[in-house]
């Protein structure tokens, strides 16, 4: 190897590594989406609360109505929003592609899973698989925030990733009782919204 295929090498893992430096710096993207995610199922959420408590006064069947309306608003906001963020600068790099695959993976853990539990619940005639379901939301939205803390390298996102794992298993203490949907609507606020409220704040603007 002469020395200029060796400065060739150089100069290729140097580019490389700018390439990892700048995907690194680039701000997260998809804050927009947590927020829908945020807003809409942890009102909906609320409205369980309210169904299941007596409140409103409901029969069963509105549950279904409930969760099947949102879950359809929320794949609207999904196609609208992820659109408008593929426009934004830094949506290709590296950190945001990679975290937007970890959060597409914890989409369809969430869908799949839910559908799983219907299934149970329908084969065996009970609510208790559905009672799991705000402790599954947590458990993989931890570890959506830890790939996203790992690739990115913001340190807040692990604190997130850990409260959502602790939230997980603590939110089965109040299975059977109206208020684990009140806690799981603070969850939602707490581990979507707000933090989706921050990375839109940090993320450039279409306008330069």
């Amino acid at each position: 190897m002469t020395r200029d295929d060796i400065q060739t090498v150089h100069d290729d893992i140097a580019y490389m590594r700018a390439l990892a430096v700048d995907g690194r710096r680039a701000p997260l993207l998809g804050g927009s989406i947590l927020i829908a995610a945020g807003l809409l199922f942890g009102s909906a959420s609320i409205a369980h609360y309210g169904i299941d408590s007596g409140i409103v006064d409901l029969p069963p069947v509105a549950y279904a109505w409930l969760w099947g309306a949102v879950f359809l608003a929320f794949i609207v906001a999904l196609n609208v929003l992820q659109r408008r963020i593929g426009k934004l600068p830094g949506a290709t790099s590296l950190a945001n592609r990679a975290a937007g695959t970890a959060w597409m993976g914890v989409g369809l853990v969430i869908f799949t899973g839910s559908i799983s539990m219907a299934i149970i619940g329908w084969k065996y005639d009970t609510a208790i698989p559905a009672l799991l379901f705000p402790s599954l939301i947590f458990a993989v939205y931890g570890a959506g925030w830890a790939v996203s803390a790992t690739v990115s390298g913001v340190k807040w996102q692990w604190a997130l990733a850990i409260a959502a794992w602790i939230a997980a298993p603590a939110l089965a203490f109040l299975a059977g009782e109206p208020t684990l949907w009140l806690a799981y609507a603070a969850g939602l606020f707490l581990f979507a919204l707000l933090p989706g409220i921050l990375l839109v704040r940090q993320q450039p603007s279409l306008v330069v």
